[in-house]
């Protein structure tokens, strides 16, 4: 049963405009210089508005003019967590939780609407589908916005994303379309495309993608709304893509039949038709044809489309949501060693003194500090002990799951190289982050990706290294594995790989190779 949890209106709420006409002239007067001024007061008139008793038409329409000031300062405030490290920063997380809160101000002030609707209010007789709508909409931007800036939720947000849905498919309202050119591609949605959406965006690990994959998804599920249904009952052909299970009665998204019990409460997504349109699409771009032909678009942004279409084939139709490796639930103490000169060091049992130029031997030792209290010098390696403490949690041969012990510590980015030790191995093991999340307790977990061998640190002598020529520069050096089919590889800091180059490759106690 869909229950509206919204605080009683206050005749003392004063909001600088209390009805569309006044709203529309604020909104002109708005001076756009200052964006964070400008969400601020957007934000807190907005708070102040939804606690106003006012005529429900009123507040519909007044929400209404507020939408598209709103997604446009919204685009351009999330801007400024893009890419960013975990945890986020003071200031960072101060306009995430800015973000969730606009978005929440817009769900409230529907929410207030849909109460009146549901009262039996007859001003709103033909609003019904639109109020649904928007509902879904903001209440699904508020889980988007924590997943892509890593930050977990609790359950609340999708109880009421599911109980919302059911609401509208009780009152036969989930298929009838709205035009709504703010978000998506502009083309008409229905509330059965939107909560179809964001059970397979969070279904497609979107911790592990970027903001340009994820603006893609959403572009190309709302094209391909016509082969995405969701239905009470399930059926499963052999070879076919299994269908996939919600349960509108839980704190969770989209699920694998394997981990739901059978209930009134379940929905199914039937995958057949969206693992042909996947199939089919993937194969004509290796076939030569272009992305444009086949109304994937023109903007990816870095984004390999081909890639893309088999990574999310393989996430939502070939069961490949379990991983590939087995895993192992294990629960083992490890120390962790960010920053390329500090991993080489602690790989070397010995400190390397940075040949870089200044201002980078200066970001050098701030890292090291960031990491371990201190910087180093020639003699003063750190001790294993002063490294960040982490709880492997699961892990396969080829990755880990990973929980920070304390809620302090470095900040970590995407893809980064890290090197973990626990107390009974002999050797660090390389690995670079492949996902981050902060979870509800605040402590840092990521997904890492192992780096098969163990690493040798050796030292690079390139003569055309810029300001670094002829000096000694880290690198850290992977063996080959024949039966694996691995070739030998070598990881160098970023700003010493060029294409072409030739380096003088040094091990200690061997012979030198080019």
């Amino acid at each position: 049963m869909l229950t509206l949890p919204l605080e009683p209106t206050d005749d003392l709420a004063n909001p600088a405009f209390k009805n569309p006409a006044a709203c529309e002239q604020w909104l002109s007067q708005l001076q756009f210089t200052n964006l964070h001024a400008v969400h601020s007061l957007l934000r807190a008139q907005l708070d102040e508005f939804n606690r106003f008793p006012l005529r429900v038409l009123d507040r519909l329409n007044t929400l209404e003019k507020l939408r598209e000031t709103v997604a446009t300062v919204q685009t351009e405030y999330a801007k400024k967590l893009i890419a960013k490290k975990l945890p986020l920063s003071d200031e960072e997380f101060a306009i995430f939780t800015a973000i969730i809160g606009l978005w929440q101000g817009m769900l409230t002030g529907y929410q207030r609407c849909l109460q009146d609707f549901m009262e039996g209010d007859t001003q709103l007789a033909k609003y019904g589908v639109l109020l649904c709508h928007r509902l879904l909409l903001y209440g699904s931007l508020q889980i988007i916005e924590h997943l892509r800036s890593g930050y977990e939720f609790d359950g609340t947000l999708w109880q009421q994303l599911h109980a919302l849905y059911a609401f509208t498919e009780g009152n036969g309202l989930h298929h009838e379309k709205i035009n709504d050119a703010l978000h998506g591609t502009g083309q008409a949605t229905s509330c059965h495309t939107l909560y179809a959406k964001i059970l397979l965006t969070c279904y497609a690990k979107p911790a592990e993608l970027s903001r340009a994959q994820l603006h893609l998804l959403d572009r190309w599920l709302t094209q391909w709304t016509d082969v995405i249904t969701i239905e009470r009952r399930c059926s499963m052909s052999k070879g076919d893509a299994p269908p996939l299970a919600v349960d509108l009665s839980s704190n969770k998204g989209l699920q694998d039949l394997q981990h739901v019990t059978q209930s009134d409460h379940l929905r199914y997504l039937a995958m057949v038709p969206l693992s042909k349109l996947l199939r089919v699409k993937s194969i004509l771009l290796q076939q030569g044809q272009a992305p444009q032909q086949l109304e994937l678009g023109h903007d990816f942004y870095g984004v390999d489309c081909s890639a893309f279409l088999n990574q999310l084939l393989r996430l939502w139709c070939e069961g490949s949501s379990d991983r590939s490796a087995e895993r192992h639930s294990v629960t083992i103490s490890a120390k962790l060693a960010s920053g390329f000169d500090l991993i080489c060091s602690f790989i070397a049992n010995k400190p390397f003194r940075s040949s870089a130029p200044a201002s980078t031997a200066d970001f050098a030792a701030n890292k090291q500090i960031a990491t371990t209290g201190r910087t180093f010098s020639g003699t003063n390696l750190p001790d294993i002990g002063q490294l960040d403490s982490w709880t492997i949690e699961n892990e396969s041969i080829l990755g880990a799951r990973l929980l920070r012990e304390n809620k302090g510590g470095e900040r970590i980015g995407n893809n980064e190289l890290i090197a973990l030790r626990t107390r009974e191995a002999n050797a660090f093991m390389l690995g670079t982050i492949s996902w981050r999340s902060v979870t509800l307790s605040g402590q840092l977990q990521m997904g890492v990706q192992y780096l098969p061998g163990v690493a040798q640190a050796v030292t690079l002598k390139c003569p055309d290294a810029g300001p670094a020529s002829g000096k000694s520069v880290p690198a850290l050096l992977l063996p080959a594995m024949p039966a694996l089919k691995i070739p030998a590889s070598l990881i160098v800091p970023r700003d010493i790989f060029q294409t072409n180059r030739r380096c003088e490759l040094v091990q200690a106690g061997k012979e030198k190779f080019n």
